[in-house]
């Protein structure tokens, strides 16, 4: 059996943090992830090297719109650069064959320098490795007769902590975790109905040796209505590390592995040109597939970005025991890199002024 003051149940940003709010308050926390890295939708490609030339999962922040993005951006020192976007965009199956068009850009659009998987590590950067339990999926969460919490996982010792921030995908927790029957009845009824933004969607990274499609004047910008890829933009990297990314239109029952980079290229010739035929590298991840991440409800729906959730989301439960601060339950941003932000700080700072009240 293992005691701590703090656990965190999902190792993805609004986890990490999590996490890391409550370190610069003073507390180590013990933070279990269900799968192999930490992240969760977060995760970088990287070279040979072990840089980081691309992002496999989100990609773009808004920082003139989302002060909580700023501001943790100014904490940890992380710079950002603007979304490529100069030049024409291809509309692809609007016409016979495809055409070049203006398409309005989105002010603000910007990307962190290192992707998002940088702003992960600088979350943890300051936690002690060891408290970080990796392959650690959570079962049950139940409450002790002396108030505390015990959590119950498929391997390894059950840990009994002061008090639980659930930072994992709400409708996953709804699917996974069984809760203390003592929970607002209003509770599980509300994580089940929030959507999980983008775990459902497959997401392409292209890499070539040069953005040959600026020299043509074009943005990189692709919306296509024949696929597979329905929307691809430059990805090209702060270092210069050249690359477009595309999200998947092929339904989730049609894409099996290694069947789309064909396609994808074939479209990238049809759109850009024959320079476009001779990719370094082309990675497809598909989110739906992790069962960390997207839930069952998530693969049958039709995406859809969550609204904002009702207060119980955010709302202490138990005695100021149990938390739940994934980026659906945010009150802003619901669902992007901002949300999760927010929700885990928020989370973590309410829980630790009410610790005095908790023995």
């Amino acid at each position: 059996m293992i005691e701590t003051d703090l656990a965190i149940v999902g190792a993805g940003l609004a986890g990490m943090t999590a996490a890391r709010t409550a370190f610069d308050a003073g507390t180590q926390p013990l933070i279990l992830e269900a799968g192999d890295r930490i992240g969760g939708r977060i995760e970088g490609l990287a070279d040979a090297d072990g840089r980081v030339v691309a992002d496999l999962g989100p990609s773009w922040v808004w920082p003139a719109f989302q002060p909580g993005i700023q501001r943790w951006l100014d904490r940890l020192n992380l710079a950002v650069f603007d979304q490529y976007e100069q030049g024409d965009a291809v509309l692809d199956g609007f016409a016979p064959t495809p055409m070049r068009h203006q398409l309005p850009g989105q002010f603000g659009m910007a990307r962190i320098v290192g992707g998002p998987s940088g702003l992960v590590d600088a979350m943890a950067a300051p936690l002690d490795a060891h408290c970080i339990r990796r392959g650690s999926p959570v079962e049950s969460i139940s409450q002790r007769h002396d108030g505390r919490l015990e959590i119950e996982r498929q391997s390894g010792p059950a840990v009994i902590a002061d008090q639980v921030l659930v930072a994992a995908p709400p409708r996953r927790v709804a699917e996974r975790i069984a809760l203390p029957a003592t929970i607002d009845p209003g509770l599980p009824g509300a994580l089940a109905g929030q959507s999980t933004w983008m775990a459902a969607q497959a997401k392409a990274i292209i890499r070539y040796a040069h953005p040959f499609w600026r020299d043509a004047g074009l943005s990189g910008r692709i919306a296509s209505r024949l696929g597979p890829l329905f929307e691809a933009h430059d990805h090209t990297s702060a270092d210069g590390d050249a690359a477009l990314f595309g999200f998947v239109a092929t339904p989730l029952s049609e894409r099996r592995a290694g069947s789309l980079e064909q396609p994808i290229i074939d479209q990238l010739v049809r759109c850009l040109g024959p320079q476009a035929a001779h990719p370094e590298a082309v990675v497809v991840r598909d989110w739906a597939l992790d069962d960390t991440i997207c839930s069952e409800a998530d693969r049958r729906e039709p995406p859809a970005h969550p609204s904002v959730g009702p207060a119980t989301l955010r709302a202490p439960h138990l005695g100021g025991r149990l938390w739940f601060c994934g980026a659906e339950t945010a009150d802003q941003s619901t669902g992007l890199l901002e949300g999760a932000l927010l929700a885990g700080e928020a989370a973590a700072r309410a829980a630790f002024e009410q610790r005095p009240q908790v023995a």
